[in-house]
């Protein structure tokens, strides 16, 4: 291979895709390549992608290696050289050996790479101090490619999982396009807006991936889905938070540097069309009418103000009314009309509760401020995304740490023997109105209104429970 770029650079890319190939074609054949093999393939291939374009741009900095190529570069590194680097160290792994042990499958492609790295000259020229940049490269992009497909093949460690599709797309879809675009060489002050503005799709984004985990069992990438259908927490307000977050998002840098306005069209073309029909028909399959019913009801891209409330997820919180402060923030959250959540007394609860207690329908809890920022959710989407804030790991902590310093810790209530009636002095309950429910009619398009009887819990169909404001 030495002294001949044209057969290094040839050799470098076609022998990982035919690994791959062969690798798909032999699973095929023996009905043993499923969809969680393909997430865990295309996941560890963009890490190690990501990854490997940081450490070849910091090796040419510190003098690690160097590379002498003519044509298809990116920044001086080339970029079949790249790809087959990410192939070899995601795709073929996470297809050949994703049963293996991963200390195994780790020493065995480093040694290869130990090996072949020498013998890739004139194209790559190695430094003196080249094996540190080699352990790096195995540090940040080889260990962690073959975790991520290892866990997405077998179907666990999904917080992981979702955490490493979120730095995925914010590699790849934001920070990336930023520094090939040259759109962060602007003013201190500008950066500085531009990042407070992009907060607000970042949240919705993030919110949307943890309610697909946290709710779904699942995860963004589309061989790797959540296994209900979610509709709560982003999905109440629109339809599709991760690609309007995405489009948002470019619409924003747009005002930094205009090749974002074509990034946009792109993402929301993919989104509205083949994203669309895909998703739409698996949807169908797997969950037939009531996606239907939350099609109707949650608009694509443009969110609600006010989230929509389906009937199976009615969630609860339950604050203290024998604690003045306690009472006054329940009192607090009935005047809001909270969609799809009941304010009940905490007394009331079984289970002796200490701090506010938010239940979702699905069962998962929170308490404290963690229950707060869950409880934000079903006001409005100003709030919502208050709440979304303090849903990021350490923000809720640190707020929680204020709270109990300023008086909001612990406290021991008595329990009582019996519930509270609704609405009565000791308990919680709907502000004064009428509950109604909103049907969409099969024929004209129109809905209609049903008014149920207050405290109901009767459905109507696939109508969704909405409140009307006191008469």
């Amino acid at each position: 291979m030495t002294g001949d770029p044209v057969l290094v650079r040839g050799l470098a890319l076609a022998v990982p895709v035919a690994a791959v190939l062969a690798a798909t074609w032999r699973g095929r054949v023996r009905r043993g390549f499923g969809e969680r093999d393909a997430a865990a393939a295309i996941l560890a291939t963009l890490w190690n992608l990501e990854a490997l374009i940081a450490v070849n741009l910091l090796a040419q900095d510190l003098g690690w290696w160097r590379f002498t190529a003519v044509g298809a570069l990116y920044r001086g590194v080339p970029i079949d050289l790249l790809l087959g680097w990410a192939l070899l160290w995601g795709a073929v792994p996470g297809l050949v050996a994703r049963r293996a042990p991963i200390p195994l499958v780790a020493a065995s492609l480093g040694w290869l790479d130990l090996a072949v790295m020498p013998l890739a000259e004139p194209v790559v020229v190695l430094g003196e101090h080249w094996l540190a940049g080699e352990a790096v490269a195995m540090a940040v992009a080889l260990l962690p490619g073959l975790l991520v497909a290892s866990w997405t093949a077998g179907g666990r460690r999904l917080p992981l999982r979702a955490a490493a599709q979120i730095v995925l797309a914010a590699a790849g879809g934001m920070a990336l396009p930023i520094v090939l675009t040259g759109a962060w060489r602007q003013p201190t002050w500008v950066l500085g807006l531009m990042a407070q503005a992009l907060a607000v799709p970042s949240l919705l984004g993030l919110a949307a991936v943890r309610e697909f985990a946290l709710a779904g069992r699942g995860t963004p990438l589309p061989y790797d889905p959540p296994e209900r259908l979610v509709v709560t927490g982003p999905y109440a307000y629109v339809r599709n938070p991760m690609q309007a977050a995405m489009t948002g998002g470019y619409l924003l840098l747009a005002l930094l540097d205009p090749v974002f306005l074509a990034a946009a069209l792109v993402a929301f073309a993919y989104g509205a069309g083949l994203a669309a029909w895909h998703e739409g028909e698996g949807l169908t399959a797997r969950f037939g009418g009531e996606w239907a019913a939350y099609r109707r009801a949650v608009r694509a891209w443009v969110p609600r103000w006010r989230p929509v409330a389906f009937p199976g997820a009615v969630a609860s919180v339950y604050v203290a009314t024998t604690c003045g402060i306690c009472s006054q923030v329940g009192g607090w959250i009935v005047a809001r009309r909270p969609a799809g959540l009941r304010v009940l007394a905490a007394e009331d609860h079984p289970a002796g509760l200490r701090r506010i207690t938010y239940e979702s329908a699905d069962g998962r809890g929170a308490q404290g401020v963690a229950a707060i920022a869950h409880v934000l959710t079903h006001i409005h989407l100003g709030w919502a995304l208050a709440g979304w804030t303090l849903m990021i790991p350490g923000v809720g902590r640190f707020a929680q740490l204020c709270m109990d310093a300023f008086g909001g810790a612990p406290r021991t209530l008595a329990v009582r023997n019996g519930p509270s009636p609704a609405g009565k002095p000791g308990g919680y309950g709907r502000p004064p109105g009428r509950r109604v429910t909103v049907c969409r009619g099969s024929g004209s398009g129109r809905g209609k209104v049903l008014p149920v009887p207050a405290g109901s819990t009767k459905e109507i169909g696939a109508c969704l429970p909405q409140e009307r404001s006191p008469d």
